[in-house]
């Protein structure tokens, strides 16, 4: 089956950086955009940013342009957050998302998948 573990989390001081990388296995990683998302306390998850299947194209939350980077590695099947210039409000679980482009998927795999998330904490 299709799995997602994240990694690279931690505390950091306000203007550090941090770089957070998504392990994918079990499906061809090629077929899938990927994304990384984050929910802080009390807040809903939202969208941080994705790259698609080809790597492409990438979005940012306008809260984050210019500061993070997200990038793929098909050799290591593996998506990167770099994340410069950490603020407080950066603070929260991030997740990475997988998602098949359509025409790849395969019946008895589900279409998107969610790793654990792993904590960021950003000291002021």
């Amino acid at each position: 089956q299709v799995e997602v573990v994240e990694s690279g989390g931690g505390l950091v001081q306000a203007g550090g950086s941090l770089r957070l990388s998504c392990a994918h296995s079990g499906d061809t990683f090629s077929n899938y955009a990927m994304s990384w998302y984050r929910q802080a306390p009390g807040k809903e998850r939202e969208l941080v940013a994705s790259i698609t299947s080809n790597g492409g194209s990438t979005t940012y939350a306008a809260s984050v342009k210019g500061r993070f980077t997200i990038s793929r590695d098909y050799a290591r099947n593996t998506v990167d957050l770099q994340m410069n210039s950490l603020k407080p409000e950066d603070t929260a679980v991030y997740y990475c998302n997988a998602r098949v482009v359509p025409v790849f998927a395969r019946p008895d795999y589900p279409r998107e998948v969610w790793g654990q998330g792993t904590l960021v904490t950003v000291s002021s």
